[in-house]
């Protein structure tokens, strides 16, 4: 028995490899992965020189291809010639391209420009409900507050003094404050000599009067000294006197200088611009729709713009509470067609 166990041990030990043998598999198996690695490499370079040489060439083909469309097929003698495709216009849909149409359309005298709708009507019918000239403004506007008897140049100033007073005042009032200040004297002279308690005294109550007390007193030394007591003859240097804005300046270049430089919008102006819709933009400021105005109206209109709505607001289309029933625009003005819709 135990002969026959030591016979099994030494067989299986015979059997089972040495440790030499198991390195040598190892290293065997190693070199095998090695050249699989190595032959994946070098097929997968060929391949990718196969690609190469196919992209080379067909680039060199589609260059071929271009210089031989490029070359002349269509046969003229001894040379043959091939047509020019023509070029192909590309447009692209940009805010630049629109506003550059606005432009072309803008600075193109055929194209229409923007106009309020019935604005032709609506003028004729202030101009019917004017036709009698009853208004403040007929009677006591700037147009009307200076001494006919004065010199020229003095005429000049007291229409730019009656202007600055009348900001933010009614016409009766800025009336009264003239004939007193004419009655002391309004010259450039006697209101640099005067004293602001004194010019207090004359002007007031109009609205401001005591800042407008500074004006007249600043306005007329600059007056004096930079103008020879004229007042200067266009709205640049206008409008850089104290109290004197953008309405003031293009009023007294109307006024005392007989040119038309623009449309002197005020309060009446600014809101019966808007209430009739002749602003293609709702405007919030007196000089905003000074601009919208000047857009559209023509020029030959400018000049009686201010007196036509100026009277047409103190009578009927008031700041409150406006007359539409009595006003002749009242079918076709969109503030009464709104008021009406509202009133339903």
């Amino acid at each position: 028995m135990l002969t026959r166990n030591m016979t099994k041990a030494v067989r299986t030990n015979m059997s089972a490899p040495s440790a030499k043998q198991q390195t040598a598999a190892v290293l065997k198996k190693a070199q095998q992965i090695v050249k699989t690695e190595c032959d994946h490499d070098v097929n997968r370079s060929e391949i990718l020189g196969k690609r190469h040489r196919r992209s080379t060439k067909h680039k060199t083909a589609v260059s071929q291809a271009h210089q031989t469309q490029a070359r002349p097929t269509e046969e003229t003698g001894n040379v043959q010639v091939r047509p020019r495709r023509k070029s192909i216009k590309v447009e692209y849909d940009s805010t630049a391209g629109t506003r550059d149409k606005e432009l072309q359309d803008r600075n193109n005298p055929k194209k229409s420009q923007w106009e309020p709708q019935d604005w032709i009507k609506q003028l004729d019918n202030i101009r019917e409900m004017r036709k009698n000239k009853d208004a403040p403004v007929d009677q006591m506007g700037a147009g009307k507050c200076f001494d006919p008897r004065a010199a020229p140049q003095v005429i000049r100033y007291q229409v730019l003094i009656s202007l600055m007073l009348s900001s933010q005042t009614k016409d009766e009032v800025t009336a009264a404050a003239m004939k007193k200040l004419q009655a002391h004297g309004l010259s450039v002279e006697n209101i640099v000599q005067t004293d602001d308690k004194t010019l207090g005294e004359l002007i007031y109550p109009v609205g401001f009067w005591k800042s407008k007390v500074k004006y007249m007193k600043q306005c007329s030394e600059i007056l004096q000294q930079q103008y020879n007591g004229d007042i200067p003859d266009n709205v640049t240097d206008l409008v850089k006197l104290p109290g004197i804005g953008p309405k003031m300046a293009h009023l007294t270049m109307a006024i005392a200088w007989n040119t038309v430089s623009g449309i002197g919008v005020d309060t009446h102006v600014h809101r019966i611009a808007n209430r009739l819709g002749w602003m293609k933009r709702e405007t919030k400021t007196p000089e905003e729709t000074r601009v919208g105005l000047e857009d559209w109206l023509p020029r030959d209109l400018w000049s009686e713009i201010n007196w036509l709505l100026v009277g047409f607001g103190q009578q009927v289309c008031q700041p409150v509470y406006p007359r539409c029933s009595d006003c002749l625009n009242w079918d076709i003005c969109s503030s009464a067609n709104l008021k009406k819709t509202k009133g339903r």
